[in-house]
């Protein structure tokens, strides 16, 4: 598997890559057939609001004949809160982040995937691998199968606050000229300005270092916080969902957020003056992927439904809908117009190669982020 540095350096040039030697003929629909054509019984998905739409569900049961359930959360911590109540159980599929996979093995709440039932060869292969050392395998078990990935960078009204780039950064954010017109989800902000400071070398260790042992991020956050706090004014509306995100450009007045790609899409679909672009010191980059909880009733539906999601045509319905970007292998062919021109606009130039993939969090950063981040919004 690789090193952790060249898993944060894979891009979508080089899923594009992968996908171009098999090509679209690689489709994994013959194995979802195999593997539960005329089944029975139903799958119960627990995945972020708006992610498995309705058209998603009918297609899958139409192809297997399982019943799929959807029950939607808006943040990790929800779904991580309600995994640990329910004891890893209640769903057959979970949709995390890959880098808070860990969490959920700390606390035995998903199960190590039976590798021969996953259908890899309809993964785009470097998100695969990309995706071990991201979080996706601990101790030498693979928890996590890829299935999307976007960032979380620069949302602004092309009217109001246009923005260019290779000049954009973290930094205009906090401009006078916005004040009272900012969106933000406050942790995430706090990295923002991390990555922001950093660039100007005014950080006692590299951002990337502050996951790696607590009295670093101390050192780091400590000086990060006290650059929130004096600029909090400016926000004009916190966000932590995609629902919240996308009401402060619409009903509250923002014109400028950190914010995800799936925000500013949502909005330029809708006819808004809303562009994303990727910050010189690089988009937050994610990637997201599908668990089997512990407590999973349905163990060979949810692996159904991982291998039909494994298909062009159903990772295209994702991307399509969202914005962001699908590890179906192939689905490239079926993007709509739109998804490809956002992408363009959103990373021209070096952006893919600047991506700043999140690193694992894990439990004990997870909680002093808490920490930090309530001092930024109570401050």
């Amino acid at each position: 598997m690789r090193t952790l540095l060249a898993a944060r350096d894979f891009n979508r040039r080089s899923f594009l890559k992968s996908a171009a030697s098999v090509g679209v003929a690689a489709a994994a629909g013959p194995f979802v057939m195999r593997s539960a054509w005329a089944a029975s019984g139903e799958v119960r998905i627990f995945a972020w609001a708006g992610y498995v739409s309705d058209e998603m569900l009918k297609d899958f049961t139409d192809k297997t004949g399982v019943k799929a359930t959807r029950t939607e959360y808006g943040t990790n911590d929800e779904l991580l809160n309600q995994l640990r109540a329910n004891q890893g159980g209640g769903f057959d599929i979970i949709w995390p982040t890959v880098d808070r996979v860990p969490n959920y093995v700390e606390f035995g709440l998903i199960q190590p995937l039976d590798e021969k039932k996953v259908n890899w060869d309809g993964a785009i292969a470097s998100t695969v691998e990309g995706s071990a050392d991201m979080g996706g395998v601990v101790k030498g078990a693979r928890y996590f199968v890829p299935s999307d990935w976007g960032t979380e960078a620069i949302a602004f009204s092309t009217a109001d606050a246009p923005l260019t780039f290779g000049q954009a950064s973290y930094g205009d954010l906090w401009d006078d000229k916005y004040a009272g017109k900012v969106t933000v989800r406050a942790q995430s902000a706090l990295v923002g300005i991390g990555l922001w400071l950093d660039s100007q070398g005014k950080l006692p260790h590299p951002m990337r270092d502050s996951f790696k042992d607590e009295k670093t991020m101390t050192d780091n956050y400590d000086v990060i916080i006290k650059t929130a706090i004096a600029n909090k004014a400016k926000v004009g509306q916190f966000w932590s969902n995609e629902n919240e995100a996308q009401g402060a450009f619409r009903q509250n007045g923002c014109v400028i957020g950190q914010t995800w790609d799936s925000t500013a899409a949502a909005l330029a679909k809708e006819g808004q003056p809303v562009g994303f672009v990727a910050p010189k010191e690089g988009a937050l980059a994610w990637m997201e992927g599908m668990c089997i909880p512990k407590g999973a009733a349905n163990v060979d539906n949810a692996y159904a439904f991982i291998n039909w999601y494994l298909t062009p045509q159903a990772g295209a319905m994702l991307a399509n809908k969202l914005g962001y970007n699908t590890t179906a292998k192939g689905a490239e062919a079926y993007l709509s117009d739109f998804n490809k021109k956002f992408f363009q606009a959103a990373y021209p130039g070096d952006a893919l190669q600047k991506l700043w993939w999140w690193p694992i969090q894990d439990t004990w950063f997870v909680s002093k982020r808490n920490e930090y981040q309530d001092k930024f919004l109570s401050a």
